[in-house]
């Protein structure tokens, strides 16, 4: 009997070891199917960074750290699904492109992932589809490098080295629903809802503070909350919730009913069932619950920060004795809607931005001693740096930016190591430290992108035909008197760089490179019909629908080949003349006629030159250098083509721009009394900064422009350098040179390309004082300036 029972027991043993052994070995040695697997995920952090050379901090070649060691990914089946979810990863929000073969230069080490496949939705590069880790067939010839789009995702601190740790929990987005319909934007007041999985969800308010509020609308935009009206919302909701019930019980009835109905009866009432279980879906995702209890301090740039309580797996959970968090934000000025309140809240700040492509973002400025002057990047933080959002109308700070990200700026730098707690109302509240020149250069000016409200104006413009999504004819989306809405064209008469660089800001695109007036070869839309005429805007609105405007259309083309158009860019240049260099070089010469025959061809003197006396006698000019600066982000290159460049003899070169600077001399009530008459120019790099090299020159029909970092400079000795003076009375008078003055080249500044100098002429000597760029002084200073008596001692500029 034992003996019976043990063969049995040895048979079933013999039996599984038979069907489960030659399965585990094959497991063990089947290679992994190329492509088709996704790396098994694991436990221990990952750890990526941008290597390489040349790049900027938004680019370069991807590296992982696995298991202790950096490695490359290989560009084989790579994308631009891939380049989005590791830009995500870096902390980015989103992908421009993506390179291959190694244009970073060649890693070392492992190549851990190879034929990486996303759909570029996944939250980490686990797990996508590879190889597996480890397993490629590659060699460092082809390492994969991505290009991010220079906006960071809220949150993120600006470390080239990002550690990822999958949680799924982790709050992104965050949205006000309003409970009470409007049309009106953005939406200050409503029921808090975060993005969770692929819906919206609540957060209980049991417990909630105004420190929680403050959190929310500095993420959302707003600088400021208020108490909200509790009664009315628990009133509010509990009514919706009963009419979402009875809705409910209808939806019972009617499909019930629908059960006995004929085949063409229960057609003809699906419609209406799917419609309202939809509507249903709805009613009921409002009422989920995934926060439970949110502890922020105030400060915090975002809700990810504070400390959070999840309901656990996937419950929804309720609020007992609460209801879903409803907050109600103050909109800075900006935002405002009632003109009169928009006047009051407007204060004259000592703060400002500048060079940023959108509203919200710029290099920091701070006002003192009536001259404006940057902020050195020491120790600058999101606190800090949300400070100085809210300070301007705006919520918390998406970014604090270092190196002079917007730009370098000109001048003084103020303030260095700010610190911030993050709850002072003016950056001037902050400690700082006074700085040396030693200290800080403008290469580590600091800079801004804050958090703005949502305001939908992308909504209501797009671009057509373009190669790009940067460029292509411009349709926006107009109200007829029916009230439907169709998409229609813009005139392109008097279509200029600054009403695209309004279209290329709605549209979120960053900066304008060209406004078009002529759009024949973007013919790809069927749009045909014009809807706006006569736009004329300042440069700073935040929509077309904001500038000037014909109220009826008036267009004297209206063919869609005369739309308007626009080439958008993420990167600008920026003209800046060095004004203490006008005041230092200054003077007066007596030229004899008989050297300014070249000048006279090019119209460089005043009228009165025609009927002298050639080529006896001279003329009087006021001569002096100019040197430009190229500060922003992107090279100044002139407009026309080299196949349009005009070749002058008398100078040996070609000029490609025929207005590049004014040059004016205004009495004391802005009448222009004389000016220059330079009638074109050439562009070239003279200098450049350390580790700079120069790229254009005006020799051998050279490519022409100015280089980020370098400039340009025009000698007080040179051809047409002056302002011919000879007919002008003794007095006071205000001396004026503007750059770029018909906007021909986009820039991402154009209030800093006017300079202005007090000026007093005796007749035999001149002075300049006061010589300071357009924008440079306060409002107060810049009175004064207007109402210069004259210098009347005996200092010589």
């Amino acid at each position: 009997m034992k003996t019976s029972r043990w063969w049995q027991q040895c048979s079933v043993i013999s039996f599984l070891l038979a069907v489960w052994l030659p399965a585990w070995i094959m497991a063990q040695t089947t290679p992994p199917t190329q492509g088709t697997t996704s790396p098994k995920p694991q436990n221990d952090r990952l750890q990526f960074r941008l290597v390489g050379y040349p790049r900027k901090h938004n680019e370069g070649r991807i590296e992982v750290f696995y298991k202790g060691e950096w490695g490359t990914i290989c560009d084989d089946d790579f994308s631009l699904s891939n380049a989005n979810v590791l830009c995500r990863q870096l902390g980015f929000i989103s992908a421009t492109g993506w390179t291959h073969s190694a244009k970073y230069g060649k890693g070392l080490g492992k190549i851990w992932l190879d034929n990486v496949q996303c759909n570029g939705g996944e939250k980490s590069i686990e797990l996508c589809k590879s190889r597996g880790w480890g397993n490629s067939d590659c060699t460092h010839d082809e390492d994969a490098g991505v290009v991010c789009k220079d906006e960071r995702l809220p949150g993120f601190v600006d470390s080239n080295i990002i550690d990822v740790q999958m949680d799924e929990n982790k709050v992104e987005k965050v949205r006000l629903r309003p409970v009470v319909p409007t049309k009106k934007m953005p939406v200050t007041e409503g029921v808090v809802e975060i993005k969770y999985r692929n819906g919206w969800v609540q957060i209980c308010d049991v417990g909630w503070t105004s420190k929680n509020t403050r959190v929310i609308c500095g993420m959302l935009g707003f600088p400021d909350e208020k108490k909200v009206n509790k009664n009315f919302y628990k009133n509010r909701l509990r009514k919706r919730a009963a009419e979402s019930q009875g809705q409910k019980v209808k939806a019972k009835v009617h499909v019930s009913a629908g059960a006995r109905l004929p085949p063409k009866a229960k057609a003809r009432a699906k419609p209406f069932t799917s419609g309202l279980n939809k509507r249903l879906n709805t009613e009921r995702q409002k009422n989920q619950y995934h926060l439970h209890s949110v502890a922020c301090v105030g400060t915090e740039v975002h809700l990810a920060a504070c400390p959070l309580e999840f309901n656990k797996g996937n419950a929804t959970g309720s609020c007992k004795g609460g209801m879903p968090v409803v907050v109600s934000c103050v909109p800075g000025p900006q935002y405002v809607h009632n003109n009169g309140l928009k006047k009051k809240l407007k204060t004259t700040s000592t703060v400002r931005l500048k060079g940023g492509a959108k509203l919200g973002e710029g290099r920091v400025e701070v006002l003192r001693n009536n001259e404006w002057g940057t902020v050195c990047d020491d120790r600058w933080t999101l606190l800090s740096a949300s400070v100085v959002c809210r300070e301007l109308g705006f919520g918390s700070a998406k970014e604090a930016l270092t190196g002079a990200r917007m730009g370098q700026g000109m001048g003084p730098i103020h303030m260095n190591e700010v610190l911030c707690l993050g709850t002072e109302k003016s950056m001037w509240n902050c400690g700082f430290k006074n700085i040396t020149s030693e200290d800080c250069q403008h290469v580590e000016d600091a800079a801004v992108r804050c958090n703005t409200p949502y305001m939908a104006l992308e909504n209501s413009i797009r671009l057509t035909g373009g190669r790009t999504r940067y460029e292509g004819r411009v349709e926006v989306l107009s109200t007829e008197a029916n009230g439907t809405r169709i998409w229609g064209l813009i005139c392109g008469g008097a279509w200029s760089t600054k009403e695209a660089m309004v279209a290329c800001r709605q549209l979120g695109l960053g900066y304008a490179n060209h406004g078009l007036q002529e759009t024949w070869y973007w013919d790809s839309s069927n749009v045909t019909e014009m809807v706006m005429s006569g736009v004329k805007c300042t440069g700073n609105e935040m929509s077309l629908s904001h500038c000037q405007h014909h109220r009826t259309v008036s267009c004297q083309k209206t063919a869609a080949k005369f739309s308007a158009g626009v080439i958008c860019s993420e990167t600008a240049s920026d003209l800046v003349l060095n004004a203490p260099l006008v005041q230092q070089s200054v003077y007066i010469e007596d030229r004899p006629l008989h050297m300014l025959y070249c000048a006279a061809e090019e119209n460089c003197l005043s009228k009165s030159a025609a009927s002298a006396n050639w080529p006896y006698g001279h003329r009087r000019l006021l001569r002096f250098s100019s040197q430009i600066h190229n500060i922003g982000r992107a090279d100044f290159r002139p407009k026309a083509g080299r196949h349009s460049w005009v070749w002058h003899a008398c100078h040996g070169h070609y000029h490609s721009m025929d207005i590049f600077t004014h040059y004016d001399l205004l009495s004391s009530n802005g009448t222009k009394v004389a000016e220059g008459h330079k009638a074109s120019f050439c562009l070239e790099d003279t200098e450049c900064h350390e580790g700079i090299s120069k790229r254009y020159e005006c020799a051998n029909f050279g490519e022409q422009g100015i280089t980020v970092g370098c400039w340009d400079l025009y000698r007080h000795d040179i051809d047409c350098q002056w302002i011919d003076i000879t007919d002008i009375k003794p007095g006071n008078y205000i001396l004026q040179i503007v750059i770029n003055p018909n906007f021909e080249v986009a820039e991402s500044d154009f209030t800093n390309n006017a300079m202005k100098c007090n000026c007093k002429y005796d007749g035999h000597r001149i002075w300049l004082h006061n010589c300071h760029m357009g924008d440079a002084f306060s409002e107060e200073a810049e009175r004064r300036f207007e109402k210069y008596p004259g210098q009347f001692n005996n200092q010589i500029s």
